[in-house]
């Protein structure tokens, strides 16, 4: 006898057996995991996000490895765009939530290739006939083993493979949702700071051509009435004026929620805006629009959720063909040991699975239907927002050449002062049509600028460096593929 091997007795006690069925069931194979309890406490997660500023180490350190090149100097006191859009992929929590639905897509990959556990039963039987001498029990154990047939795990593991590239795309998709939010934003505070000291000067001129009429009033060469229109005017550039105020700080507070921090945050910084794009030619334009037709995040995801409903229809044309259970079972019937094997196959007798089959064509069909509508919908975002950059070039063009004609007006006026040949009166009304110009032509350069970078999103090409951004931002470490 091998002497590192206890013997076994040749033959279980009823209680023995028992026994050994428990403890088979106990330990399992394998050991129980337990995941560690994180609860969440809403003052600290807060004090968090106050917490977050723009000279945070793990931020340079992310901004470092995805920009190619240290941030110098740093901390950072003027940002651009392509340098606050990483600082939003860092911080955003759109961002971390899209990241948290991949990792369940791809938990859902070890969902898929787990094998079915067997089951064991357990039958305890008892006979008040024995005769003498003869053990009254007549327990039994079965087991029973699952045999998928016609590659049914392999379906599903295509399908949680799909489903996790899909919402591996919708992470990228999210990240262009959030460049574009904060191109905007920066747009409309660059525009808000000059729309205000433009709006500070027509108010001065206002208030320097009311000053004049009033003079004129006290010496007799204007009436009353004739101050009617100034002062209205004036009130309306009072108003412009304060509500141009107010609507700084809401500007720095939206581009502050996109960068995912508090507005303390940006304190002390100068937030600059996207520079304007070269314009694409006929040419260019057409094949961008072939690209992102293709490569587009939200497209690929389309396609991987068209990809995911085929391979579930296989599956379930898969399960027309029974699986195969393997179900070996032991007695022990009054002293005697008496072993059993079956094989258990479901008969499609009453179905073949059409049912199940017929939905998941179905949902086929309407993924293939999203597909096309989502294609045609980037088609009409990109035509439209090509057609809106032209029609906003040429805007611009002409209210920039008005502009140049009123600064022109406004340099003979002041030629003509200065030989005596025109009044003060004069050259401020110039100064506030000139004033007006300005406006006028900054809301078109706001126009041109936003039109260009609805351009940019409707093409997804010109950023492309966004694979990074399915790594959890704040880890900073890799993720196996999946």
């Amino acid at each position: 006898m091998n002497p590192t091997r206890p013997s076994l007795p040749r033959r279980l006690s009823p209680p023995g057996l028992l026994a050994l069925v428990a403890g088979l069931g106990l330990s399992g194979g394998c050991a129980i995991y337990h995941p560690a309890a994180q609860p969440l406490a809403p003052a600290a997660t807060a004090a968090t996000w106050d917490a977050r500023t723009l000279q945070d180490a793990g931020l340079r350190h992310y901004l470092a490895q995805n920009l190619g090149r240290e941030p110098a100097p740093w901390p950072l006191t003027a940002w651009d765009f392509e340098t606050l859009s990483w600082v939003a992929f860092y911080y955003n929590p759109t961002l971390d939530v899209a990241r948290a639905q991949w990792e369940i897509a791809r938990a859902g990959l070890k969902t898929a290739a787990a094998r079915p556990n067997p089951t064991l039963s357990v039958i305890p039987g008892y006979n008040t006939n024995a005769g003498a001498g003869i053990s009254p029990w007549l327990p039994a154990i079965s087991a029973d083993y699952l045999f998928e047939t016609a590659g049914k795990r392999d379906r599903r593991q295509d399908v949680a493979r799909l489903t996790a590239e899909s919402s591996r795309q919708a992470v990228l998709a999210a990240a262009w949702q959030v460049r574009s939010d904060l191109r905007r934003a920066l747009i409309d505070l660059a525009t808000a700071e000059r729309k205000l000291a433009l709006l500070q000067a027509q108010s001065a001129q206002q208030q320097r051509i009311l000053a004049l009429l009033e003079q004129r009033l006290q010496a007799g060469a204007v009436s009353a009435g004739d101050l009617a229109a100034p002062r209205v005017a004036r009130v309306r550039a009072e108003t412009d004026l304060a509500a141009a105020e107010r609507q700084l700080p809401v500007t720095r507070q939206r581009i502050a929620q996109v960068l995912g921090v508090s507005v303390d945050a940006l304190r002390g910084t100068t937030l600059n805006p996207p520079s304007p794009p070269n314009p694409f030619s006929a040419g260019q334009l057409a094949a961008a629009r072939r690209v992102s037709l293709q490569s587009r995040a939200d497209v690929l995801g389309a396609l991987a959720r068209y990809e995911s409903s085929q391979a579930a229809l296989a599956g379930e044309v898969a399960k027309q063909y029974p699986d195969l259970h393997l179900g070996p079972g032991y007695q022990y019937d009054q002293g005697a040991d008496k072993w059993t094997l079956g094989l258990t196959l479901e008969l499609p007798v009453f179905n073949h699975n059409e049912g199940p089959i017929a939905e998941a064509e179905a949902r086929r069909q309407q993924a293939a239907a999203e597909f096309v509508a989502l294609q045609a919908q980037v088609i009409a975002d990109i035509d439209g927002a090509a057609a809106a950059q032209e029609a906003a070039a040429v805007n611009l063009g002409h209210l920039a050449r008005i502009q140049a004609e009123l600064k022109l007006q406004q340099d003979r006026l002041q030629s003509r002062l200065a030989a005596g040949n025109a009044d003060q009166l004069e050259l401020a009304s110039a100064g506030l049509e000139l004033a007006a110009g300005e406006l006028a032509l900054l809301d078109a350069q706001a126009q041109a600028a936003t039109a260009a970078g609805q351009l940019e999103d409707a093409l997804q090409v010109p950023f492309a460096k966004l694979d990074p951004l399915v790594v959890p931002s704040r880890a900073l470490t890799s993720l196996p593929s999946p």
